[in-house]
């Protein structure tokens, strides 16, 4: 097909900064055409914070700009060049095989957003792929990356979803369809490793200076720049990771490439959530040892941490020895700063807002309780919270009777009043979460042509800490056979 063409549809003020660093940080790309183009889903809160104007587009024009037929005024669609460790082997170049970038908006608050078209077709980085997306993966995204939204956590998210009308091969044929994702950038740790292995120095240096500009603006200028940014990066992944952890979110593949800068969730491939609590739990058909398995996802994030800080080394002193120290210092500090955040999150859960000796003993001896019963990691905390709230009357289960003494002596002692308490539990543990059974029955369904199943899941999950009636379902974890569950990369 031929390229699509630049029309004056205004869908968005556009100011696409990461293009205007130069072509050796991405390449420019026309998106490739497809037949038949349909918006199947259109995210209106998202798009109004991003300046769009509500009925400005047509359906069949939001679906020509989003599936890559048309260029909308002012977007210059490019392929983000990167490196990346996978699965801790080092790829030299990988960059986005199958995304382009439309270009930058700024938002209702001031922040600058990248507007990013997934499936796309072919690029340069491509290597050898066909550049598309499944309709699957693709709504699987959109609807996790909108759950995690709903829950408070970081993350990249979805404006909307467009089938191809064209088929795409996997292990077999499938729908094809396009996402549109929106980021605070597309800034990951093999962003700066694609330079770094080069030993292009100048490259990681601007590359640094823009991250600083875009997130972390107070550094702009500063000597000690480059400490002080990893030092950033590495609050925000312990931050989020712990997030992760506590909503029993298992990423999946936690490679490089999938570690943003910007400390939001990315990637939402072979993802899935905890049912029973099991901390070596790991879904991923291609992650074989359990590289990226729950509780082993804080010292992931470290060692790519680690791999972003061989990056800054040359910039962080000009004493190669003394930069080495202080970025290292900084790694290895990293799993205090998680386990911190960790606890800070799992404690909240149990409406303990503020640490004291004997905590992380009591978290630990609920979770290894929970483990051994395999007990439902999202029904249980919903549970304690009931007995949070009571002072007699709701229980837990007998092989909790003698946790639930200590749990009640130690809320008892806490300076909170129960109601400040118990509102906090109920924002922080779910009612609802992405069951893995219902993800999968969904989209079995669009696939089959039925997006019903799709779109009631998706409003369940837009009020994930809210009991809502006739969606008890939905609160249930599945079967022994669905909880026996594997997810597959959509590539």
């Amino acid at each position: 097909m031929t390229a699509p063409p630049t029309l004056p549809i205004h869908v968005f003020d556009f100011d696409n900064s990461y293009a205007r660093l130069g072509d050796a940080f991405s390449t420019r790309v026309a998106p490739t055409p497809v037949r038949a183009p349909d918006l199947l889903c259109w995210n209106d809160d998202l798009a109004e914070e991003l300046g769009y104007e509500a009925g400005s587009l047509s359906a069949s024009e939001r679906a020509a700009v989003f599936a890559g037929n048309a260029i909308a005024d002012g977007s210059t669609p490019i392929a983000q060049l990167y490196a990346g460790h996978q699965f801790g082997h080092f790829t030299p170049q990988l960059g986005d095989g199958r995304a382009l970038l439309l270009g930058e908006v700024i938002d209702h608050d001031g922040l600058r957003r990248d507007i990013q078209l997934k499936g796309s077709g072919p690029t340069p980085y491509s290597r050898n792929g066909d550049g598309r997306a499944a309709l699957g993966p693709v709504l699987r995204e959109y609807l996790v990356s909108e759950a995690m939204h709903a829950f408070g956590i970081p993350t990249t998210r979805a404006l909307a979803v467009v089938a191809t009308g064209e088929p795409v091969l996997r292990e077999r044929m499938l729908r094809g369809a396009i996402l549109t994702r929106v980021a605070t950038s597309h800034l990951r740790v093999g962003s700066f490793e694609v330079f770094a292995s080069r030993g292009q120095h100048d490259e990681v240096a601007t590359l640094l200076d823009y991250a600083i500009a875009r997130h972390d603006p107070e550094l702009v200028g500063l000597e000690d720049r480059a400490l002080r940014f990893l030092e950033a990066v590495a609050e925000r992944q312990a931050r989020l990771v712990a997030a992760w952890l506590g909503v029993g979110f298992v990423h999946g593949v936690m490679n490089t490439d999938n570690s943003s800068i910007s400390g939001e969730t990315i990637d939402f491939g072979p993802c899935a959530f905890l049912d029973y609590y099991d901390p070596h739990a790991s879904f991923s058909s291609i992650d074989r040892h359990g590289r990226y398995a729950y509780r082993q996802q804080g010292r992931i994030a470290q060692w790519n941490l680690a791999r972003l800080a061989q990056c800054l080394v040359p910039l962080v002193d000009k004493d190669a020895e003394r930069a080495v120290e202080r970025a290292t210092e900084v790694v290895q500090a990293f799993a205090r700063r998680f386990e911190a955040a960790y606890l800070r999150c799992m404690l909240s859960k149990l409406g303990i807002l503020e640490v004291r000796d004997g905590d992380a003993d009591l978290l630990q001896d609920l979770l290894d309780a929970l483990q051994r019963e395999k007990a439902d990691f999202t029904q249980s905390f919903r549970r304690i919270t009931e007995v949070a709230a009571s002072s007699e009357g709701a229980e837990l289960p007998a092989y909790l009777n003698e946790w639930q003494k200590r749990y009640r002596a130690r809320i008892a002692a806490s300076p909170s009043s129960v109601t400040d308490r118990v509102a906090r539990m109920r924002a922080t543990n779910p009612v609802y979460i992405p069951r893995n059974h219902l993800v999968e029955e969904a989209l079995a369904a669009a696939e089959a042509g039925d997006l019903a199943p799709f779109e009631r899941l998706r409003e369940v999950l837009q009020r994930p800490f809210e009991a809502q009636t006739g969606a008890e379902r939905y609160a249930s974890a599945g079967t022994e056979d669905q909880r026996e569950y594997r997810t597959f990369c959509g590539t």
